[in-house]
């Protein structure tokens, strides 16, 4: 195991090297001068040639990238154009309230989708599974963009009140941040919950009708040793496999929630490619060593 998490953290490196290469280049090389934008704008220089020259924005391309690389390595992202100050104070401040929303959601995903599928499987084709599916297909068509905008906005045109509360990190008053990440966490964690609550209760129903699940019921044990004992861990191992693929699109979604409810994310950083990157890595080991706990038939190498 600890070879096979070492080999894995070793690979990891060039595939963060490609991901920044390629950001990196697609952002040099999009329409626009953002010196223009930096002189105009923020009045960070009279001359845009001269502020070029400052930045290292004059230089090819490879020598820019090798700059940046090596600065990142050094913990210096650069300075924010908006706010002025260093990407690595910001990334301090905003990583954790995405990271924080993202895990909030993912929880709320996992913590409905798992029970709800199991329910749904053993009271297969009644109409407690009727209604959970019928929801679940309902979740899966509403795009979760369009129910937060209709939260923000709709209250606002009805009582002339904004849902929007102000935001507080963690430590400052545990109460109120929990409270503003409810509703976007809820909205995220539930669109993701029913494509997961689906694949819980296929993997159920397949499990279920296994030999050694039958024998399990022959010999009178209680349903609920059955299902969670027997059944539910052989049946987790494709759903972990979702759960890791959902990571992406869940940390994808948390930055649209964070634009339209206006929390101190990471959403405006170009770092978020970089980090973000990091963490899909991360979850996706994560995930693999999962793996080995629920089946242990299965060998990483």
């Amino acid at each position: 195991m600890r070879k096979y998490v070492v080999q894995r953290l070793l690979l990891m490196v060039p595939t963060v090297l490609f991901v920044s290469m390629v950001i990196f280049s697609l952002i040099r090389l999009i329409p626009g001068d953002v010196t223009q934008i930096m002189v105009e704008n923020f009045k960070y220089a009279d001359d845009t040639k001269e502020l070029k020259r400052q930045l290292g924005l004059d230089q090819p391309i490879p020598v820019q990238y090798a700059r940046w690389l090596w600065g990142v390595v050094r913990g210096d992202f650069g300075t924010s154009i908006w706010t002025k100050r260093s990407i690595g104070d910001e990334l301090k401040t905003r990583f954790p309230v995405s990271l924080e929303l993202g895990l909030y959601a993912m929880l709320v995903s996992v913590a409905l989708a798992i029970p709800v599928g199991v329910l749904a499987a053993i009271r297969q084709d009644t109409w407690i599974d009727y209604v959970l599916r019928t929801f679940s297909i309902i979740f899966l068509s509403v795009p979760g963009f369009w129910l937060a905008t209709l939260v923000v906005v709709l209250p606002s045109l009805w009582w002339q009140k904004s849902p929007l509360l102000p935001w507080a990190y963690f430590h400052e008053d545990p109460l109120r941040n929990l409270l503003v990440l409810t509703t976007p966490a809820l909205i995220l964690g539930v669109d993701r919950a029913a494509a997961l609550m689906r694949m819980t209760r296929s993997q159920m129903l397949e499990v279920l009708r296994q030999d050694y699940v039958r024998t399990a019921w022959a010999k009178g044990l209680r349903e609920r040793r059955v299902v969670l004992r027997h059944a539910l861990k052989n049946a987790l191992i494709p759903v972990v496999t979702i759960i890791g693929l959902q990571v992406p699109v869940i940390l994808g979604g948390s930055l649209i929630m964070e634009s339209i409810f206006n929390l101190p994310g990471m959403a405006m950083l170009q770092a978020i490619t970089v980090v973000f990157t990091v963490t899909v890595l991360a979850v996706n080991l994560v995930v693999d060593i999962i793996y080995a706990y629920l089946d242990p038939r299965v060998r990483l190498g």
